[in-house]
Parts: structure tokens; C-alpha cells; sequence
């Protein structure tokens, strides 16, 4: 075990009552779940997501926190919370990556594995 680890999973939904699909509009949520699985208590700082469409559009997202927190976690600790995006076609994925700040000062990045954003029952 690494004493500077955050380990990220993700879950996601298709809402398709706010999408429009004749407008090439896709919204999807997902539900992030960021665990410190190091042995130092550790702070999310920003994050960085890549977002691809089914197009291969990359759109690269950068901001403070998440969801206007900077969460610090101690070892074995956990910060859940939901947030959304909306591509131009009914497939994409995401990933990324926070930059974290340890309780003792040192820098590392939590790597945010990639996941799928597709309509329900259209993957096969």
C-alpha cells in the first residue's frame, strides 16, 4: 500500500429527461466515490477530466475541487458526490485525474480510471 493513494470508482446514468436527441444533447450524471486507501491524510486540491465523444471530440475540463469542495480525507475515509456531463452523441467516455496535497505536504495525482457514457441497452 502506498501512503499517498486516493482510489476513485465511478457510476453513471443516462437522463434522458434532460436530454434531446434530435439536437445531438446526451446528458448523463455519474457518482463519484474518492477513497484515501494511502496511510496519510490526504486533500483533493483540482481535478483534471478528458471528455471524448463517440466523434472523438476531446474536451479537457479543469477546475478547483469538486463540486466546490476540497475534501480532506483522513486514511480510510471516503467523499462521495455527483456531478454531470453532456456530449453531442450517445456514446463517449471519461477520465482524469485530481491533484492531491498530503497532510505532510506532498504532491501526488489520483488517477480517475476511464468510464463509458452510453444510453441504456446500446452496447454490446
Amino acid at each position: 500500500m502506498s501512503a499517498y493513494e486516493l482510489t476513485v470508482s465511478v457510476r453513471t446514468q443516462y437522463l434522458e429527461d434532460q436530454s434531446d436527441p434530435d439536437r445531438n444533447k446526451y446528458v448523463f450524471a455519474y457518482a463519484v466515490t474518492i477513497k484515501n486507501t494511502g496511510q496519510v491524510a490526504a486533500q483533493v486540491i483540482s481535478r483534471l477530466w478528458t471528455i471524448t465523444d463517440a466523434n472523438n471530440h476531446v474536451e479537457n475540463v479543469r477546475g478547483l475541487g469538486v463540486v466546490g469542495h476540497q475534501p480532506l480525507l483522513q486514511p480510510g475515509e471516503q467523499f462521495d458526490y455527483t456531478s454531470g456531463s453532456s456530449l453531442s452523441t450517445p456514446h463517449g467516455s471519461m477520465h482524469g485525474e485530481y491533484f492531491c496535497v498530503a497532510e505532510d505536504g506532498e504532491q501526488f495525482v489520483a488517477r480517475i480510471p476511464e468510464f463509458i457514457l452510453s444510453l441504456p441497452r446500446t452496447l454490446h
